[in-house]
């Protein structure tokens, strides 16, 4: 590498072998060149550690590292430790970076000194790569951090760059905050600085049912609770917002992702997704209505469900 990288680039990988080319792919084809990519095999057992190896054999910007697994939360703030650039940007093994990501998101942090943390806009989609939805977070610092504090994080993610001196200030990630470890950094942040997120698109979040939320979203809920609180502590709020439920934003997801895949004709993913939506809110008719649907219906002529 020529030049000091600006930015060091975040991807713990755990079995991530089925995507992992293109998500690695989609970095290293960025506009803005001047990053490093760490990356970190947590104990795969597929294999992602024979992907990435051929890979860090053929561009000096890879930097990795493979040993027995440890966790989302430890790994990263081993990537944190190891990173050199002013900023740092999560990516996921089975997402995939807009090629103008980096570029922007820099030239965003650079044009606003008090800003620590910006995502963007992202568009999810299914386990094929189908189109799913477009999300359009908010833009600007006072909506985020009132979202933030209702436990809901209006930054993904994986669509996150952060000042590298700001993170390392607050401790980098909490472990115990895992799995809504990103919701509590925010917040940390957020008590030092600004946060925002880019219009344009950056990113193709990928939703499939390997993804840590479906699987511990009881866990996820009670963690959330417990964040939010903790932040209207140190923020010493005397009336705090009301804390969303994490059930019925996960369900109200999944129904919009389960109606969208029956369009694409996608059988088996609009059942997948109507059974999370199940499984968030048993009692709710509209998870039911979508599963059934799914299951038996025939597929729709038109645009409309």
């Amino acid at each position: 590498m020529n030049q000091s990288p600006i930015v060091s680039v975040l991807m713990p990988v755990f079995n991530g072998g089925h995507y992992l080319e293109e998500a690695v792919e989609s970095i290293l084809n960025q506009s803005f060149t001047q990053f490093e990519l760490l990356i970190i095999n947590d104990g795969s057992t597929d294999d992602s550690l024979k992907i990435l190896q051929q890979y860090a054999e053929s561009d000096r910007r890879i930097r990795l590292w493979s040993r027995e697994n440890r966790g989302l939360v430890r790994t990263l703030n081993e990537l944190i430790e190891m990173a050199s650039g002013r900023f740092l940007a999560r990516m996921d093994a089975d997402d995939v970076a807009l090629p103008d990501r980096l570029l922007r998101q820099v030239q965003q942090l650079e044009n606003q000194p008090n800003l620590l943390c910006v995502g963007g806009a992202y568009d999810m989609v299914d386990h094929q790569g189908e189109w799913l939805l477009h999300v359009s977070p908010v833009l600007q610092n006072n909506e985020i951090q009132q979202r933030l504090l209702s436990g809901n994080s209006p930054i993904q993610h994986s669509c996150a760059m952060m000042r590298r001196s700001a993170v390392r200030q607050v401790g980098g990630y909490d472990p115990a905050t895992f799995p809504a470890e990103d919701l509590d950094l925010w917040l940390r942040l957020g008590e030092l600085g600004e946060l925002a997120n880019l219009e344009e698109t950056i990113l193709k979040y990928r939703v499939h049912t390997a993804s840590i939320t479906s699987k511990r979203l009881k866990q996820h809920s009670q963690t959330v609770r417990k964040v939010c609180e903790q932040a209207w502590q140190r923020r010493g709020l005397k009336d705090p917002p009301r804390c969303e439920k994490v059930e019925q934003r996960y369900q109200q997801l999944m129904l919009r992702c389960g109606w969208q895949a029956f369009l694409n004709r996608q059988r088996e993913a609009a059942v997948s997704y109507g059974v999370r939506a199940v499984q968030a809110l048993p009692l709710d008719l509209e998870s039911w209505r979508l599963l059934v649907c799914a299951a038996i219906k025939p597929f729709p002529k038109g645009d409309s469900v």
